[in-house]
């Protein structure tokens, strides 16, 4: 590292990754760790669950021995993870590179993290347990949008954020008001805390949406081929509450359905690669409504690239 970068990496700054799934994220983030001496942190909520290494595209034992490689793997498919237990976990391991003199890489196309390392959050707090299975029994009995429709009296604001399948969000959301009788759009409008300490170099990859939306058709099989399969048929022999993020993974329901009979191989591998264009489009969206990117990738990434992001980084620090 240079004295340059290590002055950055003194000042508190760190870079941060953000891209719909399949862009090459994780591609630029090891290259710009390995020549940094950084550590890789992530910030996708499916890889946080070491049960599906393979169906969440989480770096493989190679790419972990190049460069350090943080919050991935690292809860039990039966744990539910929050946006406030992965802030917590990132601004520990932020921490940690620094003390070591790493630079910090945050990578990721859950939004709702990134916002959250910035901004930081509201502190709403935890819906008991009780009253979370009350509201997924609801959802299973009304339906999605009678359940969103349900929530719009109570909080419209929020539901009219949502789309019917949200159901992680939509049970939050509603959780939250019959546990404290207040929206969760309420709660948010409290100041914010817990935002990860430093500066962030905001870099989006965004290349073409046929690019990213290729990959995806051309990396499912190829995620079938190499495990997939297996890694959910363990999942499936534990018998989880389907209502746990780790069981609405993309692809696990299809992988589910085939292994029942329910369906062949191609109708599985043509409705996740569906469900994860659709996953990406959501999050090109987020990115051009909620991301202010100081440094754009849009191609396949270069050295040039590289060393732009490492000026913008070192500049006046």
């Amino acid at each position: 590292m240079t004295d340059h970068l290590q002055n950055a990496v003194s000042a508190g700054r760190y870079l941060m990754i953000a891209g719909p799934t399949a862009a090459g994220k994780s591609g630029l983030a090891m290259a710009l760790a390995e020549s940094a001496g950084g550590v890789v942190i992530n910030a996708d909520s499916m890889q946080l669950y070491r049960d599906l290494r393979i169906l969440t595209a989480r770096p493989d034992a190679a790419d972990e021995a190049r460069v350090p490689h943080r919050l991935y793997g690292v809860l039990d498919g039966a744990e539910r993870a929050s946006v406030a237990r992965w802030l917590q976990m990132a601004g520990d391991e932020v921490a940690d590179a620094r003390h070591k003199g790493r630079l910090p890489v945050i990578i990721g196309g859950t939004g709702m993290y990134l916002q959250a390392a910035i901004n930081g959050i509201a502190a709403i707090p935890d819906v008991p347990q009780a009253i979370h299975d009350s509201c997924m029994q609801l959802l299973a009995t009304q339906g999605g949008a009678a359940f969103r429709a349900m929530l719009a009296r109570e909080d419209p604001e929020t539901a009219a954020r949502l789309f019917d399948g949200d159901s992680q969000r939509l049970v939050r959301a509603m959780g939250v008001v019959r546990a404290t009788g207040r929206p969760i759009s309420a709660w948010q409008q409290d100041p914010h805390q817990g935002a990860i300490d430093g500066q962030p170099i905001t870099i989006a990859v965004t290349p073409p949406r046929q690019t990213v939306y290729d990959a995806i058709d051309s990396r499912f099989a190829q995620m079938m081929d190499r495990g997939a399969v297996d890694e959910v048929a363990a999942l499936a022999a534990r018998s989880l509450d389907p209502g746990l993020p780790v069981m609405k993974a993309i692809g696990v329901r299809e992988i589910m359905a085939m292994q029942q009979g329910q369906m062949d191989r191609a109708r599985a591998i043509e409705l996740a690669s569906r469900d994860s264009r659709h996953y990406a489009k959501r999050q090109f969206t987020w990115l051009r409504n909620n991301y202010d990117a100081q440094y754009v990738v849009d191609s396949k990434f270069s050295e040039r690239n590289l060393a732009e992001i490492f000026s913008i980084l070192s500049l006046n620090a």
